[in-house]
């Protein structure tokens, strides 16, 4: 049976899908024009103040931490540059109390929503500040008192639970809805189809965001599936979908602005792709110059989101060269010296392995770390970190 009754034929007739064109929203040029007949969303100038500086924040952020997992400081690190204005861009468009639910490359919508340059790195350096107490891997995020739930390396575990926490979001009335990001290779997961089915039946607050950055790691579009990118998925479960160009930061705040709309006043999900491009490799342990050439990136590095929105603010009379040149200063100086607070900082308490789990650890758990002690003792020079904990029967 099918939800929707339609006319019938009395000879085979087939169709593919490619009579239906999707076509990319676009309003800035790369020059920070506008396209005639594009009109700007309603931004004013501090919030689109407060949106570049998170850009510029995230592009040193990423810099300066892929350096410091190169010198043996980090033992890992996933860079968002290239896609900042599709991850900042739609982040900006949401209300602070919306969720958001992350696949790996979305710090910019953290930096946005003002988690700080020492919070990075404390989860970065798994330090005793760190909110996950060091059982992630760098870059795994997470801030409840901003609406961002912790990253988990699974790929596309988040895009279900986003479909369950939007329906209870629904459920409570107040006003909110949830986006969850993931990348064009995730969407070949099973989770995507399952949560987008759901969402689409149980009619829920959800925003699923696309980075379409052209590569699952090493496999190109092209060889990851046949039909015209994730968008036209969308189709299969009657759900309302638009395809912007995520390098335009003013294209993909309207698109998701206008998503917003939709799935918190009519409680119908949304699924948005952005067509934008990884500049940088996959991860710290990954080297791009395997699978796409550098004239490639070149040609998508004229395409900077960065450099294109501030063209756009330079035109408005909202920036300036000498603003530039102090935000790029003062942010290069914070994270360096920031990063040196943090690497200073110990670990979580070794007790916090067992920890915040069950209401009391059980006998087995105590008697296990028990044990895990004496062995640090017999040998401190192979922990020296987790010995200063234990040191003197501690």
């Amino acid at each position: 049976m099918t939800t929707t009754k339609y006319k019938s034929v009395y000879t085979p007739v087939f169709t593919d899908g490619s009579e239906y064109h999707i076509p990319t929203l676009k309003l800035l040029k790369q020059d920070g024009s506008l396209y005639k007949g594009s009109k700007a969303p309603d931004i004013d100038k501090d919030k689109a103040l407060r949106i570049y500086r998170a850009m510029v924040t995230t592009r040193i952020l990423d810099e300066r931490m892929l350096g410091a997992q190169r010198q043996g400081r980090l033992s890992f690190y996933m860079q968002c540059t290239g896609e900042e204005a599709s991850v900042i861009g739609s982040a900006a468009a949401l209300n602070d109390a919306d969720m958001i639910m992350a696949q790996y490359r979305e710090q910019g919508a953290l930096a946005y929503r003002g988690f700080t340059i020492d919070e990075f790195m404390n989860q970065l350096f798994g330090n005793e500040k760190d909110y996950g107490k060091g059982r992630q891997m760098p870059v795994h995020y997470g801030s409840s008192k901003l609406n961002y739930m912790t990253i988990s390396s699974p790929l596309a575990t988040q895009i279900p639970q986003a479909t369950g926490y939007a329906y209870g979001q629904k459920m409570a009335g107040d006003g909110h809805c949830t986006i969850v990001y993931f990348g064009e290779g995730a969407a070949s997961e099973g989770d995507f189809h399952a949560g987008l089915n759901m969402a689409a039946v149980h009619r829920v607050p959800a925003i699923f965001f696309c980075r379409n950055n052209g590569y699952a790691i090493s496999t190109p579009a092209n060889e990851q599936f046949a039909a015209d990118g994730i968008a036209p998925r969308g189709f299969g479960y009657k759900m309302d979908t638009i395809r912007v160009d995520g390098n335009d930061i003013l294209a993909v705040y309207q698109a998701t602005e206008a998503a917003r709309k939709l799935a918190v006043e009519e409680n119908r999900p949304v699924l948005i792709e952005a067509m934008t491009y990884r500049l940088a490799a996959h991860s710290s342990s990954d080297d791009p110059s395997g699978y796409r050439s550098k004239d490639e990136e070149a040609v998508w590095r004229e395409k900077d989101p960065i450099l294109r929105m501030q063209n756009w603010l330079t035109r408005k009379k909202w920036w300036s060269e000498s603003e530039e040149k102090e935000l790029q200063e003062r942010m290069r100086r914070e994270v360096l010296e920031t990063m040196k607070r943090a690497q200073k900082l110990p670990p979580p308490p070794l007790e916090s392995l067992v920890t915040d789990v069950y209401d009391e650890v059980p006998p087995l758990l105590n008697e296990q770390f028990e044990k895990l002690k004496a062995h640090i003792r017999k040998y401190p020079d192979e922990y020296p970190k987790s010995a200063a904990h234990v040191q003197g029967g501690a």
